[in-house]
This record gives C-alpha cells, sequence and structure tokens, in this order.
C-alpha cells in the first residue's frame, strides 16, 4: 500500500519492512528506524537470537546506529518508528538518547512500556522524557498481525 511520503504511516511502512527481516530470521518481529529531517538514518530489526544477547532488540540496535551515523550520543528533532510498543528497557534506552518523538504500531498490554508506567501513574515521574512526544497505533493491524503469526508459527513448531 502507497502511504503520502514522509508520513507516519510511510515511516512506519518501512518500520514493518525491517520487522519482516526479523520474522523471517525467526527472530521476533519487531523493526524500528530513527528519522531526522525526513531522512532515515537508522535501520534496525530483533536480534537477541543471532547475537545470543537479550538486549538486541530493534530499538537499541537502531538507537546505537543512529548515534554512530550522526556522531552524538543525543538523538534531539529525531523520531523513532517501531513496529510494537516498546518494552521497559527500550523506552529507557530512548528517553536516555533524548529521541523528541516516538511512534509505535501495535500496543503490547504484556510487555509494553505502558503496563509499568500504571504502576507510576499516581506520581510525578513518567517513563517518557519531558519533550518527547509519543503516538500510537500508527499501522497496528499490519504490526499486530505480523507477531501473531509469528508466534502462531512457533506454537505449530512445537
Amino acid at each position: 500500500m502507497n502511504y503520502p511520503e514522509f508520513s507516519d504511516e510511510y515511516f512506519m511502512n518501512i518500520a514493518i519492512q525491517e520487522a519482516r527481516k526479523a520474522f523471517n530470521n525467526d527472530e521476533v518481529p519487531i523493526g524500528a528506524i530513527v528519522v531526522m529531517e525526513n531522512k532515515i538514518i537508522a535501520r534496525a530489526y530483533n536480534q537477541t537470537e543471532l547475537l545470543n544477547d537479550v538486549t538486541a532488540h530493534a530499538e537499541i540496535l537502531a538507537i546505537t546506529s543512529a548515534e554512530q551515523n550522526i556522531g552524538a550520543k543525543y538523538l534531539l528533532n529525531a523520531t523513532m518508528f517501531v513496529t510494537v510498543e516498546p518494552c521497559v528497557m527500550c523506552i529507557g534506552a530512548i528517553f536516555w538518547s533524548k529521541i523528541s518523538r516516538l511512534v509505535f504500531g501495535a500496543s503490547d498490554e504484556k510487555f509494553g512500556h505502558r503496563k509499568i508506567q500504571k504502576y507510576i501513574e499516581n506520581t510525578d515521574t513518567s517513563m517518557y522524557h519531558p519533550k518527547m512526544e509519543v503516538k500510537g497505533g500508527v499501522l497496528a493491524e499490519e504490526s499486530r498481525s505480523l507477531m501473531k503469526q509469528f508466534f502462531i508459527n512457533k506454537r505449530n513448531l512445537n
């Protein structure tokens, strides 16, 4: 499907392409890209199995790649597009990288960072950087169906 160039859907579709790479490599199908000034500066997908590393989530790999690409540890004025709501580890990395905007596809009620956020709602603490804009639900069904198919395949193999 074609989406207007530089729209959230356009960039999320590219993140979904990354998630498909994970799916094809028997990794949990999550993809992420980092965009600055409408230019993709990093792309990644989950590689925890390949790298034998529990921290090799798409978001972490994309942040590292983006920081190396621009030669800075902060990703000010950058947007991360990720196919599934980030986990607590990844939202922490997103926070510390100072990404300005986070756009995610499918919600993750089981492991997503918002599950933990519910525990701290009554405090003045937030898991988001104070200047970060967050938008969820972009191409959520496409991301959700890829995840669902991956786990159906896993169950059928066992």
